[in-house]
């Protein structure tokens, strides 16, 4: 009895991981060890019989919570691009686009994954439509089936990290931090990532040529009559979008040498974009002909989705919206590009919300069991063993991101990154917050490394909804280990993050400290002599005037 009080905390939490290998739903694994041993620390005294009269409040928090909106905003956004054949659109041009490249079948994937992840936010979604698109494309023309299945759940996954990520909304809130500065946080480092994997890609294209080959002339179906490809042409509107963006940046911030950078990064892209939109749409009404069949397939396919991320991400970045507003723009803005591809049903829409429901439910199913669960571990003093636990590391901030870095990457082979934002979060970050690491920064590490739990072999997430899609040609060993690679790419990633902590703070705004007790107010000396600030002597102030039909008190009862 002894040694169950004096370690009730670390049975609770062992327990709670016991019944989750076991195979029992997080939400009720969660709910269920915290009422049980709720129960078992009344028994013993170590708890109150009136802690659970806190739980109905407890719960209202997560009903009122306005943040947690933009979860099924965001979801219902990109279920309605996915299936209104957004993905398939950017999947074909720019494979065509980049087809003369070897390799380039690949770097599409790659781009597409990060366009997707930037309008959806949805893995599951960007993973099976590259695989459906994708994956069938790159086997018929030769791609090795490693690299071809590997890139595609690799990329699927960047939706983890690129805002408007699920996960990015739910580590903001568990962390007690703003979204909009999660997303700005996560922004960089989800682009550099990107930009690793088309470092491999590149690599592989120079040592093993024969796994990602460029495609056949037969296959690059657009093309000028004359047979030639019409890049020149896009190059030629690039250039003059790029122009257009320099003049508008000239222009609008000539007097504000002190915007802020990503309002600026914001607003000059977004500038050039609706320029070439602008001067595509113009040549195709007027017929002018001035653009190839390829720079006009690239600008009307590409652009809406950009500007999709700009009404999105762009009103959060200016403080013109929360993300809960953002989301709901892009909901909109996701139903208006459905309609005008003519792709809007009722039966797509009955889909989208049935399943962004399904999702809202998980997500809030889990966080009422988080909940209870918190209620108990912290009513036994949980909270302090773990910080115990982790200050006690040897090494300071350094040893605890090296401890708590691989205990992530080890649980994510077995929980998903919603378990580990609601179970492990919670617990590290107030340690971390401690130790003086910046918790925006902090959550986005951990965003890093969570997304290798949708990578690792043998239950992660993107592997499985990869294989539900793939061709019975592809086995699932091809499969894991095609995803090998990326999750050492993901791994090196984190390391850049902790060693290059710029990539994550450059883009917030910069905290001013204050110190109160250091505060002095000068007043100019011309106004010290202004009669109307000079208060009159204490002995020779008159009394008030009263009415003329009242007579003026009598001296004496002045003074009192």
């Amino acid at each position: 009895m002894d040694f169950l009080i004096h370690n009730i905390a670390p049975i609770i939490f062992l327990s709670m991981v016991v019944m989750l290998l076991v195979g029992y739903p997080v939400a009720f694994a969660l709910a269920a060890t915290g009422v049980v041993f709720g129960l078992v620390g009344i028994e013993l005294g170590l708890l109150q019989p009136s802690l659970f009269q806190a739980l109905p409040d407890r719960i209202w928090g997560v009903m009122s919570n306005d943040t947690l909106l933009a979860i099924p905003f965001f979801t219902f956004m990109g279920l309605i691009l996915e299936r209104s054949g957004m993905a398939e659109d950017l999947l074909e041009t720019i494979g065509q686009l980049f087809g003369p490249v070897r390799g380039g079948l690949a770097f599409a994937v790659i781009f597409v994954g990060a366009m997707l992840a930037a309008t959806t936010g949805v893995v599951a979604a960007s993973v099976i439509s590259m695989g459906l698109i994708s994956l069938p494309i790159m086997l018929r023309y030769g791609y090795d089936k490693r690299l071809a299945s590997g890139v595609i759940a690799a990329s699927g996954t960047l939706a983890q990290i690129i805002p408007p990520s699920l996960v990015l909304i739910i580590m903001a809130d568990q962390l007690g931090r703003s979204v909009g500065d999660m997303y700005k946080g996560a922004f960089i480092p989800g682009f550099v990532l990107t930009g690793l994997y088309v470092g491999y890609i590149i690599l592989v294209t120079m040592v093993r040529p024969a796994w990602a080959p460029a495609l056949p002339a037969e296959a690059r179906t657009i093309r000028e009559p004359d047979g030639k490809s019409g890049l020149r042409s896009l190059a030629v509107l690039v250039a003059l979008a790029v122009a257009a963006a320099v003049a508008f940046e000239h222009w609008y911030y000539a007097n504000k040498p002190d915007a802020p950078t990503d309002e600026k990064i914001v607003m000059v892209m977004a500038s050039g974009v609706i320029f070439a939109f602008l001067l595509a749409l113009i040549n195709k009404l007027l017929r002018i002909g001035l653009l190839s069949r390829m720079a006009e397939q690239v600008t009307f396919v590409l652009i809406p989705p950009l500007l999709l991320i700009f009404l999105v991400l762009g009103t959060i970045f200016l403080g013109i919206a929360t993300p809960t507003e953002g989301g709901a723009m892009g909901a909109t803005g996701a139903l208006i590009m459905a309609v005008m591809r003519k792709r809007l049903d009722s039966k797509l829409l009955r889909q989208a919300m049935e399943s962004t429901a399904k999702l809202t439910a998980f997500v809030v199913f889990i966080l009422v069991g988080a909940r209870v669960f918190s209620l108990t571990f912290y009513g036994v003093d949980g909270h302090k063993w773990v910080e115990h636990l982790l200050l006690d590391l040897p090494g300071g901030q350094v040893g605890f991101l090296i401890v708590v870095n691989i205990l992530v990457f080890l649980l994510a082979f077995f929980l998903d990154f919603f378990e580990l934002s609601f179970i492990v979060v919670p617990l590290l970050g107030p340690v971390a917050e401690k130790l003086g690491i910046d918790l925006i920064w902090f959550g986005v590490l951990l965003g890093v490394n969570m997304q290798t739990s949708f990578m690792h072999p043998p239950f992660g997430f993107a592997l499985f909804y990869l294989r539900s899609v793939a061709p019975a040609s592809v086995r699932t060993t091809d499969i894991y280990w095609g995803a090998v690679p990326f999750v050492v790419i993901q791994v090196i990633m984190v390391g850049l993050v902790i060693v290059f902590p710029g990539m994550v703070t450059m883009g917030l705004d910069k905290k001013v400290d204050v110190d109160v007790d250091k505060v002095q107010i000068d007043v100019p000396l011309e106004q010290m002599d202004a009669p109307e600030l000079t208060p009159p002597p204490a002995e020779e102030s008159a009394p008030d005037i009263p009415p003329p039909d009242i007579p003026p008190p009598e001296p004496d009862a002045t003074n009192k």
